[in-house]
């Protein structure tokens, strides 16, 4: 196939008919021109499509829609007046019910290309979805700027810097909406300075929201990027006066030329530290920089697939790799024998050691540190689980974390994954150490964006 790509030569601006055999990783259409791949952005499986080539490459090639000649029975007009310009969702064009089959093929491919599964290791199930797939984010960071004396905050425009205003997202929870509005509004009427990126100069940089969806409770987060908060008092007044919904007011100090959002001080400003997040019958103190699944509602529909995959019996060592604030080993925790669990935020284990005491959980231990580390620390004093949950980042495991899982080979791995990619790439590797999936379920946790969730359940078995 690389070779053969190698003698199909395309330019910037050629046009030729396409059709759209599937969707790509990041919600495009992908077809073959002459058997050199194109990725379509905005065509759908089936379609006929003209397409116009924006980004000519070697083994692939980058595309628009010049014209659709034959258009899926599944393409919508997307409900959201910014769709096109946002980029934060890639699917509002698609039959819901149409995307959910498309996420379970992602995962599909994921193994087909990295794994040497055949197809019928691979019980990969259908996409479990949402009922009402609007307005299901539960925490929303939006970049902020002034122009012309008006005020914006939102997200860049997909390979632009031009921020496209998100004041009424229909995927963010309402009162994330309300209130990055109204803090827009308070920071115009004091007048206070916004972060300029080009000239490193100016305070504001990024409005931070976090709603609880369970008491509609919300956490604002002001990111600067100096170190105090500029017409401090008056905020804290306007805040409480406009916005009483805000039960905790944070201050996040970023000083640093960087695309990361948060900065590693952050202070109460007024208000709690924390707010509380219910899922199901465990709740969850959570602070500003503490990671947290961003749909409530598809959390308990993932987490109860794993817990279901880790198949527990009330006597099993548990580690919950990557543990944030120990929502997945809590939602465990009354099937097994003993949690452990790490994480690099300090906020994060603070807040995991917290929960489990106010859950009553006894046998637990919450520590500061990566995976890698603390794994091997307790495989040589002895203490080996018999369940490894793993939920890591879009990058997957580290390497010294999946050297050490092969070397104590717990029973089961269950695999909480956010990347298909990686994560056919990290069970390839397990597999080489003599395990074996036994279920793979998808999980819808961002309707209309390409990304999507799985579970994998992995079981080890002697050769």
């Amino acid at each position: 196939m690389k070779s053969t790509n190698q003698h199909t030569k395309v330019e910037k601006g050629q046009q030729f008919p396409l059709t759209i055999k599937r969707l790509g990783i990041n919600g495009e259409g992908v077809g073959y021109f002459k058997r050199h791949v194109v990725f379509v952005k905005g065509a759908l499986p089936g379609e006929e499509v003209v397409a116009t080539v924006t980004k000519p490459g070697d083994r692939f090639s980058d595309a628009t829609i010049k014209k659709i000649r034959k258009a899926s029975p599944d393409r919508i007009s997307a409900p959201c007046p910014i769709y096109d310009q946002c980029g934060g969702c890639q699917l509002q064009h698609m039959q819901y019910e149409a995307t959910l089959k498309e996420k379970a093929d992602l995962v599909r491919q994921a193994f087909e290309r990295y794994t040497s599964f055949s197809e019928r290791e691979l019980p990969i199930q259908k996409t479990l979805g949402m009922e009402n797939p609007w307005y299901y984010r539960n925490k929303s960071q939006l970049q902020v700027n002034k122009s012309k004396g008006q005020l914006k905050a939102g997200l860049y425009a997909e390979n632009s810097h031009t921020l496209i205003d998100l004041s009424a997202c229909m995927v963010q929870h309402k009162l994330s909406n309300h209130v990055t509005q109204v803090m827009k509004e308070i920071l115009q009427d004091l007048n206070i300075s916004i972060y300029n990126e080009r000239k490193h100069r100016g305070a504001i940089r990024t409005i931070v929201t976090r709603v609880s969806f369970t008491s509609e409770d919300v956490q604002l987060v002001l990111v600067t990027a100096e170190p105090s908060l500029p017409k401090r008092k008056q905020l804290i007044e306007q805040v409480k006066k406009r916005l009483p919904e805000v039960t905790s007011f944070m201050h996040n100090v970023n000083e640093q030329k960087t695309s990361i959002i948060f900065g590693n001080k952050t202070e109460l400003v007024s208000g709690e530290e924390t707010i509380e997040e219910t899922l199901g019958d465990v709740s969850f103190s959570l602070s500003a920089r503490a990671f947290f699944q961003l749909n409530p509602e598809q959390t308990v529909v993932l987490y109860n697939e794993a817990k279901k995959a880790a198949k527990l019996t009330g006597t099993e060592k548990v580690v919950d790799a990557y543990c944030g604030v120990g929502t997945i080993g809590l939602w465990l925790a009354d099937q097994a024998g003993d949690i452990r669990g790490m994480d690099v935020i300090e906020e994060s284990i603070l807040n995991a050691r917290e929960n489990a005491a106010k859950h009553g959980v006894t046998s637990y231990q919450y520590e500061v540190g990566k995976a890698e580390d603390w794994f091997p620390k307790w495989s040589k004093q002895g203490w080996k689980p018999d369940v490894v949950v793993l939920d890591p980042p879009r990058t997957g495991c580290d390497q010294k974390l999946l050297h050490t899982l092969k070397q104590t080979k717990p029973h089961r791995i269950v695999y909480v994954s956010c990347n298909p990619s990686t994560l056919a790439k990290d069970v390839e590797q397990l597999k080489q150490s003599g395990y074996k999936v036994q279920n793979i379920q998808p999980v819808d946790m961002f309707p209309w964006t390409a990304q999507v969730e799985s579970v994998t359940e992995l079981v080890y078995h002697k050769s």
